[in-house]
């Protein structure tokens, strides 16, 4: 796979081949990337993306002591793969950024041995209900192998907490509990880099290693990287007996009339996405608190005359940056996150930020937080979004202004269901139903005039109908109103590029179990979601105003 050149300064070049020190193969490992997804998966990078973390890594000694446009201390994944173009990863604490959401994830290299599954290239996948083939995570993959090479007919997967069966003659994979099949696949790529070992190597699917133990469940479990659709039509008659409409309208879509630049009353609870990893499984990346920030450059492009205009003047724009901004008069040598030059020097972005009246050594303090950067790299963070009056502090993702987001056209309709959800016997169902349709994007979105796709549409959702429940719904309704539940993007499930996907923000899919975590019961869910539509910005206090 060809890649494009590498970002000035940084990366070395890439040659598209598994980096194999001179060694003997004693003494060697395959090693393969990894990020944690939101549920506290491991998801192996491809092997080429794998291969190329480690060229950087290993490269990375002799760089540090070069600055140039400050960075050395990221890997920018679009170097290697056109649709990772949004994620960068900060060397120093192995985290993965999405530029365009601010999410972080945290990455590991894992080592297997050199005569595994990935050292042979090798992966195993299976096949997503949207088309797409999704890789299966490698302790469960190098045990397929093994199954294979064995010339054994059946691999079960319960070993891994997986109500699952593989047969390897005809590659289907059963679900023991519903019956329900998916089709697999056993494919040859480049082999995962070869390293010297270093720390555990993971020998079999059996590996007791605690890296191997945690978080064993993975692969297919329907609807785990994705959410359900319910086929349920709109005019059935036995769907008026079982559901009842809360609300004669529909919730569709409608550009948000919002007051400009009023300041929210409440800051957001979280910084990150909701991860939930075990208690045991000590990850490299940000500090338990949750507070640290990569030290890596918002790739942030300077905006067209056209955007410009449609989204508001410059000088509206500084205005926003000053509103929240206070002026340091003898700024730090502290380094700005967004363009990782120290505070006392001039701004990374003074090129890409157009500014009648900042100067590019301008620094300013955010009121409310108190974290401090160029004020440049404010407006051109700015300017990059979605222009809608409010800024989010790019360290502790507090909100000023009130933010909204970039979901395309659609309807949120929601019935009641005269049953019970697991774990809240005791009341109804509220019965959620998203409905958005493919469309074009426009000026606020990654590729203004492409089209976007929509997978997976009506996506069902359900919340207890109960006082909390209730509040939680007022709350989505509102985040639906400021265009923030879904937006445009890569799906984390298929690696599909300009499809709608959901915004941080975590719903339930299933009503009748949780075997995928996206269903009842789950004690924390409604606190952890309303935590995440604070960080947004949505809070009881916005009910009020």
């Amino acid at each position: 796979m060809a890649a494009a050149p590498p970002p000035v300064g940084g990366t070395p070049g890439f040659s598209g081949l598994p980096v194999v020190p001179n060694q003997n193969n004693a003494y060697l490992a395959a090693a393969v990337w990894e990020w944690q997804d939101e549920h506290g998966k491991w998801r192996p990078y491809s092997s080429t993306v794998s291969n190329y973390i480690e060229q950087c890594m290993a490269s990375y000694p002799q760089q540090k002591g070069s600055r140039v446009f400050g960075n050395t201390n990221s890997i920018s994944l679009g170097q290697v793969d056109p649709k990772l173009s949004p994620y960068i990863i900060d060397i120093l604490t192995l985290t993965q950024f999405r530029q365009d959401t601010g999410t972080m994830r945290f990455v590991r290299k894992s080592l297997y041995p050199s005569d595994s599954a990935p050292a042979k290239g090798i992966s195993w996948e299976w096949l997503s209900d949207e088309g797409y083939w999704t890789s299966y995570e490698m302790p469960v993959a190098i045990f397929l192998e093994e199954t294979f090479c064995k010339q054994s007919p059946v691999a079960d997967l319960g070993a891994f907490g997986l109500h699952y069966k593989v047969d390897l003659s005809s590659n289907i994979q059963t679900n023991k509990q519903t019956g329900f099949r998916r089709q697999i696949q056993r494919r040859n790529d480049i082999p995962y880099p070869l390293t010297s070992k270093m720390g555990p190597v993971h020998k079999s699917a059996a590996c007791p290693c605690h890296q191997c133990l945690a978080n064993s469940a993975a692969g297919p479990i329907s609807g785990r990287y994705r959410h359900s659709m319910i086929n349920l039509p709109t005019s059935s008659n036995n769907q008026l007996s079982s559901r009842t409409f809360m609300s004669a309208n529909n919730f569709g879509y409608l550009p948000y009339q919002k007051p400009s630049m009023i300041s929210a009353r409440s800051t957001p609870k979280l910084n990150s996405t909701w991860l939930n990893s075990p208690p045991h499984l000590q990850s490299p990346g940000p500090s338990s608190n949750g507070t640290s920030v990569p030290s890596v450059p918002l790739n942030i492009q300077k905006q067209s005359s056209a955007i410009q205009a449609l989204a508001g003047t410059i000088a509206e724009s500084e205005q926003v940056i000053k509103k929240y901004l206070e002026k340091v008069e003898k700024p730090t040598e502290e380094a700005c996150i967004i363009c990782m030059e120290t505070l006392n020097v001039a701004s990374g972005y003074a090129d890409a930020a157009e500014s009648k009246h900042m100067k590019p050594t301008a620094v300013g303090k955010l009121t409310k937080c108190g974290h401090t950067f160029h004020q440049l790299c404010m407006l051109a963070m700015y300017n990059n979004g979605n222009k809608d009056g409010s800024l989010q502090c790019p360290s502790c993702k507090t909100i000023y202004g009130e933010k909204t987001g970039t979901q395309p056209k659609g309807n949120m309709e929601i019935f009641l269901i005269p049953q019970s959800l697991p774990g809240h016997q005791d009341c109804g169902i509220i019965h959620i139903v998203y409905t958005i349709h493919p469309g074009t994007q426009g000026p606020e979105h990654p590729n203004p005039g492409k089209p976007y796709s929509a997978r997976g549409f009506p996506r069902h959702c359900y919340l207890p109908n109960n006082e909390r429940g209730k509040l939680v719904l007022e709350l989505l309704k509102l985040a639906w109103a400021r265009r923030l539940i879904f937006t445009i993007g890569i799906s984390s499930t298929t690696g599909e590029s300009d499809t709608v996907v959901w915004n941080e923000i975590h719903h339930k899919t299933e009503m009748s179990s949780n075997m995928s975590g996206h269903g009842y019961p789950d004690p924390n869910y409604l606190d952890n979601v309303i935590a995440e539509l604070a960080a947004q910005g949505v809070t009881e206090d916005c009910l009020n105003m």
